[in-house]
C-alpha cells in the first residue's frame, strides 16, 4: 500500500461507531487496523484517512463536538448517488444537500455534483463528483 503525501487523522470519540459510518454508508475500505489503539486506517478511491479513538495524545485543547471546526474533507468520487441513498437509509441527515458547483481554472471550467454530511463527531465530510469539463 502506498500512502499519500498527506493523510488526516481525526480523533472520534467511538472508533467503533465511526469505522462503521465511514465503511457501511461512505463506502470506504477498512485498509488495517490496531483494536489496541482503537486506530483505524481507511481508504476509498484514492482518499486516505485515519481514525483513531481520543486518547489523551494528540489534543491540543478542549475537543467538544462538532470537532474539525473550520475544516472540511473533499472526497471526489464516481458516483455520489449511492452514499446518498445509503445515508437517507440510514436517516442520516446531510449537512447540505447535493448542489452543483462549478470552478474555472485558467481556459478549463470543472462542473462537479457535491454534497455535505457531517459524521458522528461533526466532521464535514464534502463528496464531489465531476459531472462536466471544458
Amino acid at each position: 500500500m502506498k500512502f499519500n503525501a498527506l493523510v488526516p487523522e481525526l480523533s472520534v470519540t467511538d472508533v467503533e461507531q465511526s469505522k462503521w459510518f465511514y465503511t457501511a454508508l461512505l463506502g470506504f475500505q477498512l485498509e488495517y487496523e490496531r483494536k489496541n489503539d482503537k486506530f483505524a486506517f481507511l481508504s476509498l478511491n484514492n482518499a486516505q484517512l485515519m481514525i483513531e479513538e481520543i486518547n489523551g495524545y494528540w489534543e491540543t485543547g478542549l475537543l467538544d463536538y462538532p470537532l474539525g471546526r473550520g475544516v472540511n474533507f473533499q472526497i471526489i468520487v464516481e458516483d455520489i448517488q449511492p452514499i446518498v441513498n445509503r445515508l437517507n437509509q440510514n436517516a442520516i441527515s446531510l449537512f447540505r444537500e447535493p448542489f452543483v458547483s462549478e470552478y474555472t481554472t485558467g481556459e478549463n471550467t470543472i462542473k462537479e455534483i457535491e454534497f455535505l454530511v457531517q459524521d458522528p463527531d461533526g466532521y464535514l465530510l464534502r463528496f464531489s463528483q465531476e459531472v462536466n469539463v471544458k
